[in-house]
């Protein structure tokens, strides 16, 4: 299939690359889960899980831990914030308010 690209304006080229990515898009998406077929299957035939194999695969959540608190609100004991992410309202307004952040500090 020889397709004359002297012939075709801009438009119908930049069709044709589109439907050409699309289709070598889609081809990859076959051969990959071709792949993925076989590689289950030798590993069900040894007698092993995928996640006997790949035991990352099994748990894809993130740990996250709880951290402790840094600072404290003086007025308030029961507001306090751990230093990561953005910065309380009662934190920037002790500080507009001429504190230190280490007056803030969990001691």
């Amino acid at each position: 299939m020889a397709i004359d690209l002297k012939n075709l304006n801009h438009n119908q080229l930049k069709e044709l690359i589109s439907k050409a990515q699309q289709r070598q898009d889609d081809l990859r998406k076959e051969k990959a889960a071709k792949l993925r077929d076989k590689i289950e299957a030798m590993i069900k035939a040894e007698g092993f899980t995928l996640e006997d194999v790949y035991p990352r695969l099994g748990r894809r959540t993130r740990r996250t831990g709880t951290v402790k608190p840094k600072y404290r609100n003086p007025e308030n004991p029961a507001m306090t914030w751990s230093g990561r992410g953005k910065r309380p309202r009662w934190f920037s307004a002790a500080l507009a308010a001429g504190k230190k952040e280490r007056d803030l500090l969990i001691k």
